[in-house]
């Protein structure tokens, strides 16, 4: 999921589809490129990716950021990229990739079910709104781009069963955006506040004991129906550390977080 400034648009590579566009594609073991796509990748891990794929294994955050992640915070960013680390083999393949397929099919993340496809969030200054993009770009090996079956981007969402997985990518890019300018003072990237926004939006573990096992609930008042649903709900959860960060960091107004 890119932020893009709506005079940046034209500057994009891949075929735009609107509306009721529609794009050919089909991928099925028969093809000739089947699970190259899957190997040797940089894929971008979004926030509601990582929680469901923990939820997917069975492990804690802390384990599936240690074990399966690369944080890569690059220049002139302010907020660090996480990466799909890929397995040290030859082949470089996802480390999900059986010879069977995709080990975590159900709850492969965003960018998976969204090729051949590229999201985008465009961002109109003057207008102060985001609207989704969206670019047919499969690679050049792709096979699955000749097959006959036509999508539009609703149909294709849908068959992906991806519609949470945009809303909550889209959600997160609306923050990722606040992050193009340095918020950090002189403190940095590496300082404490970071590392609490990385918290609050990539480890749902370590961010739902900072609420209830910390002095969280001293400083900050939340609505008891909410406390509750945070205790037990990685989604809703994930939902109030966007929410919280805005406010935390850039003192956004929020309805559910007031300071005691």
């Amino acid at each position: 999921m890119k932020n893009v400034d709506i005079d940046e648009i034209d500057k994009l590579s891949g075929i735009p589809i609107k509306g009721n566009d529609t794009f050919c594609f089909r991928c099925h073991p028969e093809i000739s490129c089947f699970n190259r796509c899957c190997r040797n990748l940089n894929l971008f891990l979004y926030p509601y990716d990582v929680v469901r794929l923990t939820q997917s294994l069975g492990i804690s955050s802390d384990e599936f950021l240690d074990k399966y992640v690369d944080v890569v915070l690059r220049p002139a960013n302010f907020f660090p990229e996480v990466l799909l680390r890929m397995s040290p083999t030859e082949a470089k393949t996802c480390p999900f990739l059986t010879d069977s397929g995709c080990s975590v099919y159900a709850d492969r993340p965003d960018t998976c079910r969204t090729l051949p496809i590229e999201q985008g969030m465009l961002y109109d200054a003057q207008k102060k709104m985001d609207t989704p993009v969206y670019f047919f770009r499969p690679p050049d090996f792709c096979r699955g781009q000749d097959e006959n079956e036509e999508w539009t981007i609703s149909e294709w969402t849908r068959d992906q069963e991806a519609e949470l997985y945009h809303k909550m990518t889209m959600r997160w890019a609306k923050v990722k955006r606040l992050f193009q300018d340095d918020p950090w003072g002189p403190e940095g990237p590496e300082g404490s506040k970071a590392k609490m926004a990385f918290m609050a939006t990539y480890n749902v573990d370590r961010f739902r004991d900072f609420i209830f096992q910390s002095s969280f609930l001293k400083r900050y008042k939340v609505k008891s129906a909410l406390l509750k649903k945070l205790k037990t709900d990685d989604v809703q959860l994930l939902k109030f550390g966007f929410e919280w960060v805005k406010f935390f960091i850039w003192g956004i107004k929020s309805k559910n977080i007031r300071v005691r």
